[in-house]
């Protein structure tokens, strides 16, 4: 596996290492000593599955209890996929880092905790798995706009994005709880 840095800290890219021959493809999609390799210890509890039509926007979230660090990889399709720094005494709050991720390139990242998260489905069909390190907390989510002024996001859009009610009604990174 091949790590790679990102203009955002602790955000890694992960290239894979893909063999392919005749029958097809096979890559390893987790491995804990490549991460310990970059000095982390991860312990992932729980697998989450999406598929989105194309335009639709999940995000931007976070748990600020119960924070969940997240390794995104898409099986099908391709999004634009968006980390936020919510750490209040990071030099970089609020700068953000958006990647292209396709099943045709295997490329995942690695956002860990104290980020945001988001994505923006660009095929007609998106499929993402992505593994967390806590469980699911309802209680302690946050939800940052999506098209926030203060962010400046430059999503890839054609046209306005289907969100969910949640993402709809989202507040401005100045208004909602961060860490510190």
């Amino acid at each position: 596996m091949n790590i790679l840095p990102s203009r955002l800290p602790g955000v890694l890219l992960l290239e894979p290492r893909v063999y392919e021959d005749l029958r097809g493809i096979f890559f390893e999609s987790w491995n804990e000593r490549d991460f310990e390799r970059c000095g982390l210890a991860v312990r992932f509890v729980q697998d989450n599955h999406t598929r989105s039509r194309k335009g639709v926007l999940r995000g931007l979230h976070y748990q600020i209890r119960q924070p969940q660090a997240k390794l995104v990889r898409v099986v099908a399709g391709e999004i634009f996929d968006v980390a936020v720094d919510v750490r209040r005494s990071s030099p970089f709050f609020g700068k953000w880092e958006g990647v292209r991720l396709s099943a045709h390139s295997r490329t995942m990242i690695w956002i860990p905790e104290g980020y945001a998260h988001g994505f923006l489905a660009l095929s007609e069909a998106a499929e993402v798995i992505y593994k967390v390190t806590s469980f699911h907390a309802p209680e302690h989510e946050r939800c940052i706009l999506w098209n926030d002024p203060d962010l400046a996001i430059d999503w890839p859009l054609s046209s306005e994005p289907t969100l969910s009610v949640k993402d709809a009604t989202g507040s401005r990174l100045r208004d909602v709880e961060v860490f510190p």
